[in-house]
């Protein structure tokens, strides 16, 4: 086996269970901690993707790319924190069955 392909298998067995976690979960702070799961698995898939093996030079544009998707992703995940932060101080859980005001 590849390394590449290890490196692919690995991102998106991630990415499955971070969008398994995101669907399933109904604490707002877990949905969150799983929908990193999920980047973290696509960010993996793209550095798989962008090898090119031993002795080779590696493509700069990719790993550009992925730098650039994880510090948007921190700034998301800080900005997403400090959402689920308010909203605990205001209802006291983070269940989002418990939020039926913000229901349409």
């Amino acid at each position: 086996m590849t390394t590449a392909l290890l490196y692919g298998l690995a991102g998106i067995g991630l990415a499955a269970l971070g969008l398994r976690g995101s669907l399933a979960q109904v604490s707002l702070l877990r949905r969150l901690l799983a929908l990193n799961l999920m980047g973290s698995g696509v960010f993996l898939m793209l550095g798989a993707v962008a090898y090119r093996g031993p002795g080779l030079s590696p493509d700069p544009v990719p790993q550009a790319l992925v730098l650039t998707a994880i510090v948007i992703g921190l700034g998301t995940t800080a900005l997403m924190l400090a959402y689920a932060y308010r909203l605990y101080e205001a209802k006291g859980t983070l269940d989002i069955a418990k939020f039926s005001e913000l229901k349409w």
